[in-house]
């Protein structure tokens, strides 16, 4: 929450003039998720176009249940914010494209070539996430060094190599993917021929 307060302090606070794109992970991610995730959807409910939230893989039951949030909001809260919450996760986009050149997204690209924006755009995204297909791989999917898809180390997703980043910049034309999904310890990395950057912007990550 701390870490949310510092980049308001830093670059202001959101509004039409000064948009932000928050990509996903808002909970499980320390002792004040509630605090992060209600402060956002404020700023969403206040103005609409100068706060935008992409889903993360956290943004899910399974993993409020594993990692920390659903008794959180029960100790804070009720129950009944426990399926609010669960319900309203399912609205928030699997991704988002800014000025038609910048693919934006929690986890990453996908086990086929091939994909269209379309694709992703017909995705029936109001549910939990699935263990395979389209939707979990934009939210599980990492990056890797070499070339070609791997496993992924999570189990749950895919690892993909710069070949697989530039064939879908250049299917749908566009320049660059920006993700997050994983801890980098300068803030963000710079991978695959400059075409994808991870950005990670909580310094005090899990209260650490």
């Amino acid at each position: 929450f701390y870490d949310l307060l510092n980049i308001f302090e830093l670059n202001g606070l959101p509004s039409e003039e000064n948009p932000y794109l928050f990509n996903g992970d808002f909970v499980d991610r320390g002792s004040f998720s509630v605090e992060v995730i209600l402060t956002l959807f404020a700023f969403k409910c206040m103005c609409p176009s100068a706060i935008y939230l992409a889903r993360g893989n956290h943004e899910s039951k399974s993993m409020n249940k594993i990692y920390g949030f659903e008794g959180e909001v029960r100790s804070k809260l009720s129950e009944t914010f426990v399926e609010l919450f669960a319900e309203v996760f399912c609205y928030l986009p699997l991704a988002h494209v800014i000025n038609q050149k910048v693919f934006v997204v929690h986890g990453g690209l996908f086990s086929v070539d091939g994909v269209k924006l379309s694709d992703i755009r017909a995705i029936d995204r109001f549910c939990e996430p699935p263990e395979e297909g389209l939707m979990c791989e934009l939210l599980w999917s990492d990056p890797q060094p070499c070339p070609g898809r791997g496993p992924s180390k999570r189990g749950v997703g895919l690892s993909f190599g710069a070949d697989v980043t530039r064939r879908f910049l250049q299917d749908n034309n566009l320049d660059l993917v920006v993700r997050s999904h994983e801890v980098k310890d300068e803030g963000y990395e710079i991978e695959h021929d400059g075409k994808l950057i991870t950005v990670f912007s909580a310094p005090n990550y899990c209260d650490q």
